[in-house]
């Protein structure tokens, strides 16, 4: 019975890997399918009463809208307004001051400050923006959201000022910095390697490293040095961030300090049609004037008490699923991501002197040509909420679980299956976290140790999840070709679950936790 419920389970996520990566059939309409599969299921086997059912697809609906879709459209605006105000071209020549590299670009941009977007906002801002620039750039769209997907799998974690793993806490009780500790830990491995197979994936091959090793291994170090540090001994907050924020003077310094030493190979030369412009601060302020103002608007409405509980309270708590005990969607009005993205980007826009007429235009023109995109993540979000509420979810990782003391090695596969549904670490913790703290008590492991490793499986499973995919590909205007990006990332997802599944299991064998 428990091997039935396990495959009838699974049959939404088979049909959407079938769907994207054998059929090649667009995302909005292979998630379409997948929701009314799992509506069937649950009502037909589970028993679920069709009032239910549709009550969790419409909290799906609602959650999607409201922060996720809100952040994706005021991210892609954001570019789109810089585009049109002419903005981006000055961004290129500056960022042709600092290197004609290719490789070097994607770890300034899509490495350092991807991280940096992760950390403060989340949502898919650290796919969408540092792909949109880099495209801009030149570089090939396919590849740039492949290593977009990768550069923003670990940092996950303490993605969004920490919230994935302080609701880890929440969910299973244990201490905030005991996980904090565990996650920066777990993922030091996997982080160490990303920013060299961002490299590979930009130049087509692990050839491409050839100049740029030492360059990437101080990306890499300077990232995960203080991440790990602020990990370990403060807390979920703040690793990302601050390890962001070094990174990026790190690399750019050594971009800078090499830049006349060594010639770029003509295969790796990024906007070879920009001449590098001289430093003109005021230039430079309107020309990045709305991603300022995202830095400095997310950090003090973040991290500012007085600012920040004011706002928070602007909010609007809603249950939607019927049944008692049911978690609330909280909807935040003025202090979410996507909110303070969009007051950022239009007052950048009133600084690059573009007309309020001119802006609601470009606004016009991001909504529509994403509506695919805000129905695919529609879809996915309603098929994870009738997964969870009906028990579809818990039945696949009952039996996952049924593997006792080798269950470490599968423990991050939970995490990847449940960030494949929802898209989201924050979700993957809610739905899987309380398992796997109580299933590592059940076999004598440390609840706290499994607990990280289902976020870091989580953090995975956004590789190719159809609502990151979809976030990535909105980004670069390539909407519909989900199942190429499919195909390309699914290896290095396969990676990276190995390689944390034999770290969950052999790290405490080792005694290194």
């Amino acid at each position: 019975m428990l091997v039935l419920k396990f495959i009838l389970a699974l049959l939404p996520i088979i049909w959407l890997i079938v769907a994207l990566g054998v059929l090649k059939m667009p995302g909005y309409k292979a998630c379409g399918i997948a929701a009314v599969i799992a509506v069937v299921l649950s009502v037909l086997y589970w028993r679920m009463p069709a009032l239910y059912a549709g009550a969790a697809v419409l909290e799906g609906v609602l959650n999607a809208l409201w922060p996720i879709c809100l952040v994706i459209i005021a991210a892609l605006f954001t570019y789109n307004l810089t585009l049109e105000t002419g903005a981006m071209e000055g961004i290129k020549s500056m960022l042709s001051g600092v290197s004609t590299d290719g490789r070097i670009l994607i770890l300034i941009i899509g490495w350092a400050f991807g991280n940096f977007m992760e950390g403060m906002a989340g949502f898919g801002t650290a796919v969408a923006i540092p792909a949109g620039i880099l495209v801009a750039l030149g570089f090939n769209p396919i590849r740039t959201v492949v290593a977009c997907l990768i550069a923003n799998s670990m940092p996950t974690a303490f993605g969004s000022v920490g919230v994935p793993t302080v609701t880890l806490g929440s969910v299973t009780g244990i201490d905030t910095l005991l996980l904090s500790s565990n996650v920066a830990i777990i993922e030091v491995v996997l982080f160490l390697i990303s920013p060299f197979l961002m490299i590979a994936i930009f130049g087509g091959g692990f050839k491409a490293l050839k100049g740029v090793w030492g360059i990437t291994a101080v990306a890499a170090l300077s990232f995960v040095i203080p991440e790990t540090i602020i990990g370990l001994f403060v807390g979920p907050q703040l690793p990302d961030v601050i390890g962001a924020v070094v990174c990026l003077i790190c690399t750019v310094l050594c971009a800078r300090a090499r830049m006349k030493k060594k010639a770029v190979p003509e295969q790796y030369a990024a906007a070879a049609e920009t001449e590098a412009a001289r430093l003109d601060v005021k230039s430079a302020f309107r020309d990045w004037s709305p991603f300022i103002l995202i830095l400095v608007l997310l950090l003090v409405c973040t991290l500012v008490p007085f600012i920040h509980d004011p706002l928070a309270i602007v909010k609007t708590s809603a249950q939607i699923y019927p049944e008692a005990g049911a978690a609330k969607l909280n909807f935040s009005w003025i202090n979410t991501p996507g909110v303070i993205i969009f007051i950022a980007a239009f007052i950048g826009g009133l600084i690059q002197m573009a007309k309020p007429k001119t802006m609601g235009k470009v606004l016009g023109r991001t909504a529509k040509a994403n509506w695919k995109t805000v129905f695919t993540i529609c879809c996915v979000l309603a098929t994870a909420k009738i997964m969870d509420h009906s028990g579809m979810t818990r039945d696949i990782a009952n039996l996952l679980a049924q593997t006792k003391s080798f269950f470490p090695l599968v423990s991050p596969l939970i995490g990847v299956l449940g960030a494949f549904i929802t898209g989201s670490g924050t979700s993957t913790c809610v739905l899987f976290g309380g398992m796997q703290a109580m299933t590592a008590e059940a076999i004598g492991a440390s609840p706290a140790w499994l607990a990280a490793g289902n976020v870091m499986g989580a953090g995975i499973g956004k590789m190719i999840s159809p609502q990151s995919i979809a976030i990535g590909l909105a980004a670069v205007g390539l909407s519909g070709q989900e199942s190429v990006i499919l195909k390309k990332v699914i290896k290095f997802c396969v990676l990276y679950f190995v390689l944390a599944g034999l770290i969950c299991y052999l790290f405490p064998i080792l005694g290194i936790v």
